[in-house]
């Protein structure tokens, strides 16, 4: 399992490429990404290449930072991976809460990030059955 952080931010213009500068300036690289918006405020979601300096330097920047433990697994690069995914989710009786993609750009292959209720509980029933899950620091 991987950490995601997630940060508070206001929707406006300009608001993506601040926290994209804060990093930048810290050579942190940004692995998976996902934003959901409101009228006023979004939240950002991303798996980066340094958890705990990334959460530091967003909260001395002023943001509502958090951390998730989040599940993060490998999966085929063919049509029906995913629906594969899920299905061994939905027989396990997993409730995912949301779900983006990434891609492991030292393998060659997609990954799921999963937030889930049960984070340990499905990763081990995913490895169970068979699933590669990653590790911290195995994103890249």
């Amino acid at each position: 399992m991987i950490k995601q952080i997630s940060i508070f931010a206001e929707n406006k213009k300009g608001s993506m490429r601040e926290i994209t500068r804060v990093l930048a300036e810290q050579g942190i690289s940004i692995l998976a990404l996902v934003t959901n918006d409101s009228a006023e405020f979004g939240i950002v979601r991303m798996v980066v290449s340094n958890q705990e300096l990334t959460f530091d330097v967003l909260k001395k920047a002023g943001y509502m930072v958090r951390a998730d433990t989040v599940i993060a697994v490998k999966i085929g690069d063919e049509p029906g991976s995913l629906d594969r995914l899920l299905l061994e989710l939905l027989e396990s009786n997993v409730n995912v809460d949301y779900l983006y993609m990434s891609y492991d750009r030292n393998n060659a292959v997609p990954i799921a990030v999963i937030k889930t209720p049960d984070i340990y509980e499905v990763a081990e029933c995913l490895t169970a059955r068979g699933c590669k899950l990653l590790c911290r620091g195995e994103t890249g």
